[in-house]
């Protein structure tokens, strides 16, 4: 009844259907091959990228499905501002889909968690969304109660430098408990846009016994 009055239509092409059509889903800016081993960036070489040659980092790699940019980012405005949630199972889909050639390690899921007053504000994690959608698809437990934020800092992004990123989110994040001692982590976020919250989290997550932590987003801005 719902879908009869008010019928979904595609967030980029306006289609009735789906709320990201077929067509819109094939035109998608894919991030591919070859891109750093460790963050995820398109890199020519598919080694390291000058920005990650000879810098220690917690987090053990990222990777993400799309180009921040285009139907995707229309996308996922829709989900993170605009209260379209139903449209995160399709989202979590194609995360689903890019790790059947992209494997990730990881044996739990952990999404980035949103400080609570802007939690409140805005009423839902979107990556709490996305986790627990993918979770379901590839048969991944979910614990999105261990991680907290800490900090209410700025999105990132406002900021401008990679360098103002790693202020803003520094000791932005820990864990209330022991729960993901002794496991290997994925960090389920919607954009990486320089990937200094992710290093935030997995520096949180490994000083809480994490063995290991590997980042996937949605979309990389580049």
């Amino acid at each position: 009844m719902v879908d009869f009055f008010f019928p979904r239509r595609c967030v980029e092409c306006g289609k009735i259907g789906d709320l990201l059509c077929a067509g819109c889903r094939q035109k998608l800016p894919r991030l591919l091959r070859p891109f750093c081993k460790k963050c995820g960036k398109p890199e020519s070489s598919g080694e390291l990228c000058p920005a990650c040659w000879g810098q220690q980092t917690e987090i053990d790699g990222i990777r993400s499905a799309f180009r921040f940019e285009g139907a995707v980012r229309q996308a996922i405005h829709e989900l993170k501002y605009r209260n379209l949630k139903a449209i995160s199972g399709c989202l979590a889909k194609l995360m689903a889909n890019y790790l059947q050639d992209n494997p990730v390690h990881g044996e739990v899921l952990v999404p980035v968690p949103l400080h609570l007053r802007r939690l409140r504000e805005r009423g839902y994690n979107q990556s709490s969304l996305l986790a627990g959608e993918l979770g379901k698809l590839i048969a991944l437990p979910v614990i999105d109660d261990s991680l907290c934020r800490l900090k209410d800092s700025l999105p990132q992004a406002r900021t401008t430098t990679v360098e103002e990123r790693r202020r803003n989110v520094a000791n932005a994040f820990a864990c209330r408990d022991e729960k993901l001692s002794g496991r290997s982590v994925i960090l389920i976020d919607d954009v990486c846009t320089s990937g200094a919250t992710l290093e935030s989290c997995a520096v949180a997550l490994k000083a809480a016994g994490a063995v290991s932590v590997w980042g996937l987003t949605l979309a990389r801005e580049i």
